[in-house]
């Protein structure tokens, strides 16, 4: 637990100084990446139609810096949805950031926290930065954790913490919300969007404080350098931003992610968080005995694993089943174990966040004996591995699922 909590989060200050390397999100010919209707490409931009309503990334984000242009025609109404689940109200289920004529007389008697640039009804925007209709505005949002910040051609205009505001918005879900998809969420008005990029940051940590603990970084935040990635792996796990981001696509004959490096024991700390929806499918309940019920749960299936010491069978599990992140399946699933074994190799809860939030975790293995924390909570202790190796590498599993990892930091004991 100490380990854990000497990673903690920085101001936004600090997060938005981050120097990253920005990726677009529009490519400039086409709505690849997106999902929706009412949306058309004209002339290298993105034009909401009387028919827009809302237009959604495929992929999900948590921290990040988002920059656009975007262009208002007269009484333009529409709006940048953040951490957007995927369908309702972006407003509400989400968050939407204004974009709007506000010297429009539609428009003149609005609330404050209507205006352009507004975190919708939750944070009103500073006025009077927008150019006039017809010109071209940057904006940039940035998101670090529950802290938002909006700017507008240069200025600050809305800065909110969405710990405090969900406190004093109880009933608002979308407040509630660290992550999800970015949406444009049309009215029926036109608004012509440009240039949209987005710089992904990793959960902010305090670096000096897991040195001290004796912890040495593994993943150098830009390369893939002390890694292993197969031909046919390039262009799928990638690193960035401090962020190693994998789309689940790898066409290599070994498409996981392993160290060159071998370990004997450790502990491993490390952020990971699923990149992209999963499709729904059942899956069964585990009992805490680690056999399953025979009860079914409807979930987004979504499945990956840290490999340890080069063993598939000793890999724990990050996924989304019913019983959580932290099993062991190889020995989970061994009718040759012992009853006690196949016990405590089941997390004791599940303290996986919601789908496309930050998790941290921490891996100990001494011997044979295994330890895994999540989000703070003991989820295995002291689990026997019987028969696991000595010494190997540590993977990174594909399992077909997008998910990112960052903050990758051990200890060997």
């Amino acid at each position: 637990m100490k380990i854990i909590t000497a990673l903690f989060a920085l101001s936004l200050a600090a997060q938005a100084q981050i120097q990253g390397v920005a990726q677009p999100l529009f490519n400039g010919k086409d709505l690849t990446g997106w999902k929706g209707e009412g949306y058309e490409v004209k002339d290298g931009t993105i034009v909401a139609t009387a028919q827009g309503r809302n237009l959604v990334t495929e992929k999900t984000f948590a921290n990040y810096i988002l920059d656009f242009e975007f262009q208002l025609q007269p009484g333009a109404n529409n709006g940048i949805g953040i951490h957007y689940p995927g369908e309702g109200d972006a407003a509400y289920v989400g968050m939407e950031v204004q974009v709007l004529d506000d010297t429009s007389p539609d428009y003149a008697k609005l609330e404050p926290g209507q205006y352009h640039g507004s975190i919708y009804k939750l944070v009103p925007a500073k006025r009077g930065h927008l150019k006039p209709v017809g010109e071209w505005n940057l904006q940039r949002i940035t998101v670090s954790g529950p802290l938002v910040r909006v700017e507008l051609n240069g200025t600050v205009i809305a800065e909110g913490n969405l710990d405090a505001l969900s406190k004093a918005h109880p009933d608002h879900a979308g407040a509630k919300r660290r992550s999800g998809h970015i949406a444009f969420c049309g009215h029926g008005a036109g608004v012509a969007f440009r240039n949209i990029s987005i710089c992904e940051m990793p959960p902010a940590a305090n670096i000096e404080g897991v040195k001290a603990a004796g912890f040495t970084q593994i993943f150098d935040g830009t390369t893939l350098t002390g890694w292993k990635v197969d031909k046919g792996s390039e262009g799928h796990w990638v690193a960035a931003n401090g962020v190693i981001k994998y789309d689940g696509r790898s066409e290599a004959a070994v498409k996981d992610l392993w160290s060159e490096k071998s370990y004997k024991d450790f502990t491993l700390v490390f952020d990971w968080r699923w990149g992209a929806p999963g499709p729904m499918m059942k899956r069964p309940v585990i009992g805490p005995d680690g056999k399953e019920t025979g009860e079914m749960v409807e979930v987004q299936e979504l499945d990956s694993g840290i490999y340890l010491r080069g063993s598939s069978k000793s890999q724990v599990n990050l996924w989304n089943w019913p019983c959580g992140s932290g099993e062991v399946y190889g020995y989970r699933t061994d009718g040759n174990q012992p009853a006690e074994v196949r016990a405590a190799v089941t997390p004791i809860a599940n303290a996986d966040k919601p789908v496309g939030e930050w998790n941290r975790m921490m891996i100990t293995l001494k011997g044979e004996v295994l330890s895994v924390t999540l989000n703070g909570k003991t989820v295995i202790e002291n689990a026997s591995l019987p028969g696991t190796p000595a010494e190997g590498p540590i993977g990174l599993q594909h399992h077909g699922a997008a998910i990112d990892f960052a903050n990758i930091w051990i200890k060997e004991l």
